[in-house]
């Protein structure tokens, strides 16, 4: 599930996110959502996210 879309993220969810530094490589780091940081319903290259762990980026991919 993509992770362009605010409705389909919830604080508590496993998903995907690339990190700032990392969008030209598009490697990803997998974790729990603690906040959404995104205002918008949604936005084409991913809701913005803090993990659990403290770590910020867009959420690319969903896991239920």
């Amino acid at each position: 599930m993509p992770g362009t879309n605010r409705d389909n993220i919830k604080p508590g969810l496993r998903v995907a996110i690339v990190q700032k530094q990392h969008q030209r490589t598009g490697e990803l780091t997998e974790g729990i959502v603690a906040d959404i940081l995104t205002n918008s319903p949604n936005h084409p290259r991913g809701i913005k996210v803090r993990l659990a762990s403290g770590e910020v980026g867009r959420a690319q991919a969903i896991y239920q």
